[in-house]
């Protein structure tokens, strides 16, 4: 393997975003838990969870504006049914 000058921080997520696509589309995952991972996110991101994010406040912002948009993409692809509430 060769060092590569991209930022390992983007390569986790798109291993991350991968990972999370396939195993929607192996029905490992539902709609439910998608949507149930971005609310935990947010809560998260926001400082409402008792385990909050241990990043700055922009970073946190942007994960969950990247986990909406992820979840968003594979609801759309793989569809499925929401979450109760």
């Amino acid at each position: 393997m060769t060092p590569s000058a991209s930022d390992p921080g983007e390569e986790s997520l798109i291993i991350l975003q991968s990972l999370l696509c396939l195993m929607r589309e192996k029905n490992l995952l539902t709609r439910a838990d998608v949507e149930e991972l971005c609310r935990k996110v947010g809560r998260r991101a926001t400082g409402q969870s008792q385990i909050p994010l241990s990043c700055s406040p922009k970073s946190a912002k942007s994960a969950l504006g990247m986990t909406q948009q992820l979840s968003s993409y594979i609801c759309q692809r793989y569809g499925g049914k929401h979450a109760r509430v």
